[in-house]
């Protein structure tokens, strides 16, 4: 099992050296952990200790010769289900790491930029992925796990689920981004979707750029991005326009 984590013993100097955040992922596949996040930004991160990974094989809490980690569903069907005593063997092993315990299922909450930040408030998060037809429900229930949904389609197992809530928060831990105002505009950020971007040249195949880009007037700049956010979350995406008026609303009758 491997743990990729700074040096817990270096100097009381280096404090700010430890991680902020520390992913705590129980898998059966600990070799897909940490994929796609050694590189870019996450990756310079986790170097960098800014954040921490820690992964544990369930296959390891097997009790038998066999390291069985499954059974046949009970009433019949198709597929195998993760079995309660491995499962919470596996829970009991990480109990002092940080964060909520989270199973990645399709029956989630699901995971929005709200949820992204309570995760980055929780400096980590224990990350239980399923696999075959998932896991026995006492377990979820005896562990009082948050079930954590990544959208409304079926995945092969949380693996990805779990690296695609990794990315989400690590991306918004200080030290991560280039600027850490950088993310304010982005989707989501603010009830909206972004507004579009260009960049040079100011004409490309016919095409002009808009010209307040170029005016070098932030206020109207501000105002335009504004607008074009407001335009394309209305256009594309009309139940979170809905619920940005409500907001607005509501701020409104607070004042």
């Amino acid at each position: 099992m491997a743990n990729i984590t700074p040096d817990l013993n270096q100097k009381t100097s280096d404090r700010d050296a430890l991680p902020r955040w520390q992913a705590t992922v129980l898998t059966l596949f600990p070799e897909m952990f940490p994929g796609p996040l050694q590189h870019s930004l996450a990756g310079k991160s986790l170097k960098e200790g800014i954040w921490s990974l820690k992964k544990l094989d369930i296959r390891e809490f097997a009790r038998d010769k066999h390291r069985t980690v499954d059974d046949a569903p009970l009433g019949g069907g198709v597929g195998m289900v993760l079995k309660p005593d491995v499962v919470a063997a596996a829970l009991d092993a990480v109990e002092d790491c940080p964060g909520p315990r989270i199973y990645l299922s399709p029956r989630g909450r699901v995971l929005d930029q709200a949820l992204v930040h309570e995760l980055v408030a929780a400096k980590g998060a224990v990350l239980l992925c399923g696999r075959y037809e998932g896991v026995d429900q006492r377990v979820i229930d005896s562990a009082n796990l948050m079930e954590v949904s990544v959208g409304d389609y079926i995945l092969s197992g949380g693996e990805t689920a779990a690296l695609t809530v990794m990315d989400a928060v690590v991306r918004l831990l200080p030290g991560v981004l280039g600027k850490e105002a950088s993310h304010r505009e982005e989707s989501f950020e603010t009830g909206l979707l972004e507004h579009s971007h260009y960049t040079q040249p100011r004409v490309w195949n016919g095409i002009e750029a808009p010209e307040v880009l170029a005016s070098g007037h932030h206020r109207k700049i501000a105002e335009w991005r504004q607008a074009e956010a407001e335009k394309e979350t209305q256009r594309r995406r009309p139940d979170l326009w809905q619920q940005y008026l409500a907001r607005l609303v509501l701020h409104k009758g607070k004042k």
